[in-house]
């Protein structure tokens, strides 16, 4: 019976009308359906507007002293930040507390546009990036002419090679340049790559914002722009900002990429994403192969089409093996298609300089850095004689890892955002801004991509138990790890006893060092000197006196003059170290340079 016809006869007063009652139960549906919100939506709010306290003192500080207005704003922003966690918590309707979402994210562009607003010179990768779109314009080429002038100030790094040099190359792929172009035209700086890398970075982080469930997209505001991760990536001009942003789309349910064997406009704007993000950094390469082995198990999981199979049966039959294959062909050409267009005019400008651009990275030999496997050999070690085995491992753990989402993409699937970047912890070059530029793709799976969405999907059957299963897929990464053992515990190829020249005017320091040299090995070497206080190597030392290079078993007395000729040493604990590196083969010595007055020795 309609209620709404019905007032009790008992209600004092006058009787309410049956258009005032059907309005009191519309907004009372609207209340439920407008529930109180889930408290774990509350603490990811909370926790986004948390993020957003990281780094702003530093950045309120740095306006007071250079822009007084932009401190003025940022100090509205405390406050709206202060106001967002009491809403966060009070408000009782999840329509609600979705607007305090909206009013999070606002109040986070808002700091990005304040610290670019303040910093936008960039470092390497923003300059470099500002001088290829500068040789775009004036029809130079881009790759394969050094810009030594470009490096040598504090915010422009040079990266060392292993074989002594450095690289003054461009060594990215071209799309970042290309859209910083027609901003170099308006902007005469290095703030014009940067600006696209600040852009892109709120356009993916408002894409990523949009294409999520409700209740999670303040992770997004706090991965993509709290904290104070990504936002200075961007200002410093990373192309693997826009390469992210570009993957935002890509990412976000994978698994219903080409549903139903066809790939539809959806399957292609991906696509087209995917090969344009290839097209702006060589990360997006690493999760490419992930994402078609993905897809195809996803799709050769689907259930057959209609009038393929009975009736009864068609819901057990898989889509075959060889339709899967073609909508993830269709894909893969797609973005390849993308990919050569947009190289194609850089490419055809000097299609050899262009390939040595596109795989500098991987082929440049630099100089050890970061976090990962290699601080055994870099710094917990006298050094190793077999670096080439972190590469070896890197490239296997790779392909174990795509063996491995082959034989268990149920299982490994909902990780294949992660899994790509797995390799980089056992190479060379394993520097957290590899992991730290391509976290919000993790988030994106997390809330998009949950394990019932693979739970069809297509892998081989292996007549083992579950024990042994897990043995196939550990047995899979066991060359990996093998390689890596090679080149941990291989011993340093040289003896080195380092005898330096200290000054203690105008600082204490060193001007000089003598170092004595042997080679444990049977092959020559061509060993190149630098110094190390902590994590980062020096500049070269200049040679003065000795060879070139050095025999089997040989032994000879190095001079060495340090960048400037002066190395200044802080008096304490901190221990100065003294590196010899070889490029071919890949090698490292440590030895520690002794000081008579320093502390704690």
């Amino acid at each position: 019976m309609d209620d709404t016809l019905h007032a009790p006869v008992d209600a004092p007063g006058p009787r309410p009308s049956g258009l005032r009652l059907t309005l009191r139960h519309v907004r009372a549906g609207h209340a439920a359906a407008d529930g109180a919100p889930a408290q774990w939506h509350r603490g990811l709010t909370l926790i986004a507007t948390i993020s957003l306290f990281i780094g702003t003192r530093t950045l309120w500080t740095t306006a007071m002293h250079r822009n007084p207005p932009i401190a003025g704003v940022i100090s509205l922003c405390y406050a709206a930040i202060l106001g967002c966690a009491v809403l966060a918590l009070a408000v009782r309707g999840r329509r609600a507390l979705a607007r305090v979402d909206a009013f999070v994210l606002a109040v986070a562009i808002t700091l990005v546009v304040c610290g670019y607003w303040l910093d936008h010179a960039g470092s390497d990768e923003g300059v470099l990036t500002a001088q290829a779109a500068l040789q775009i314009l004036h029809g130079r080429p881009v790759y394969g002419d050094p810009w030594p002038w470009l490096f040598g100030t504090p915010r422009v790094d040079l990266t060392k090679t292993m074989a002594g040099g450095g690289d003054f190359t461009y060594g990215y792929p071209p799309l970042t340049a290309l859209i910083a172009a027609p901003v170099r035209l308006v902007i005469h700086s290095t703030a014009a790559a940067t600006l696209v890398t600040s852009a892109a970075l709120v356009i993916g982080t408002l894409t990523l914002w949009r294409l999520l469930p409700v209740p999670w997209r303040s992770a997004a505001t706090a991965v993509c722009l709290g904290f104070g991760m990504l936002p200075a990536y961007a200002r410093l001009g990373y192309p693997a900002v826009l390469a992210l942003a570009l993957l935002v789309p890509v990412v976000v349910r994978w698994p219903a990429t080409g549903a139903g064997g066809r790939l539809g406009r959806n399957g292609v704007l991906r696509a087209v994403c995917l090969g344009a993000a290839c097209a702006a950094q060589q990360l997006a390469w690493f999760l490419a192969p992930f994402l078609l082995v993905g897809m195809y198990a996803a799709r050769r999981g689907d259930p057959a089409p209609s009038g393929e199979g009975t009736a009864a049966g068609r819901a057990r039959v898989r889509m075959p093996g060889r339709r899967a294959l073609a909508v993830t062909a269709r894909y893969s050409g797609v973005a390849a298609l993308t990919w050569a267009v947009l190289n194609a005019y850089v490419a055809a400008r000097g299609p050899r300089a262009w390939a040595c651009g596109l795989l500098l990275p991987i082929s440049q030999g630099a100089i050890l850095h970061g976090q990962g496997l290699m601080g055994i050999s870099y710094y917990f070690t006298p050094g190793s004689g077999r670096l080439e085995f972190y590469s070896y491992a890197t490239l296997l753990l790779l392909l174990g890892l795509l063996a491995a989402l082959v034989l268990f993409a149920r299982r490994l699937g909902p990780a294949l955002t992660v899994l790509p970047w797995l390799p980089f912890y056992l190479s060379t070059r394993s520097q957290d801004g590899y992991y730290l530029l391509m976290t919000p793709l993790w988030l994106a799976a997390a809330a998009t991509v949950p394990a019932c969405a693979l739970a069809t999907a297509w892998q081989p059957r292996l007549p083992l138990g579950r024990r042994a299963r897990a043995a196939c897929g550990a047995g899979l990464l066991l060359p990996a790890a093998a390689c890596a053992a090679i080149a941990a515990a291989s011993p340093a190829p040289l003896r080195m006893t380092v005898t330096a020249r200290f000054t203690d005017t105008p600082r204490h320091g060193i001007t000089s060092a003598a170092v004595r040299v042997v080679n444990t090995t049977d092959a020559t070497l061509t060993p190149h000197f630098a110094s190390r206080a902590a994590q980062s190597a020096s500049g070269w030392w200049a040679i003065t006196s000795g060879p070139a290079s050095l025999g089997p078993h040989a032994s000879a007395t190095y001079g060495l003059r340090p960048p400037h000729g002066f190395r200044r040493v802080a008096h304490g604990r901190t221990r100065l170290h003294m590196i010899a590196v070889t490029g071919k083969p890949m090698t490292i010595t440590t030895a520690l340079v002794p000081d008579p007055a320093g502390d704690g020795r």
